[in-house]
């Protein structure tokens, strides 16, 4: 998958906007704050089988109810359209959840 031009990167940020670009490196990186840790780790596992159905998988960190997520294809040196969908499922995601986002 090739990686997307910055004007087109631009363009999906604009509908993922509590997504940002991340600094020193091509990629994209948001927080989520969930009500709790169960909450947060619900939220992580329903990510992972999607992940794993796609075949790409995001670098997070969780702390308690708090997790910060980076996106980025490593064979594509930056951002592909594969982590545009996958930070889109997780907004969808997370909204679902009371106390997502």
């Amino acid at each position: 998958m090739a990686k997307l031009p910055i004007d087109e990167l631009r363009s999906a940020l604009k509908r993922l906007p509590d997504w940002r670009l991340a600094e020193g490196r091509e990629a994209i990186t948001r927080k989520y704050q969930f009500v709790d840790f169960d909450a947060a780790f619900a939220f992580m596992t329903r990510v992972a089988l999607l992940a794993a159905k796609m075949d790409h998988h995001p670098e997070w960190s969780n702390v308690y109810n708090k997790l910060d997520v980076t996106l980025a294809t490593h064979d594509a040196g930056g951002v592909t359209q594969k982590d545009i969908d996958l930070a889109m499922a997780m907004d969808g995601y997370a909204a679902l959840m009371s106390g997502g986002a």
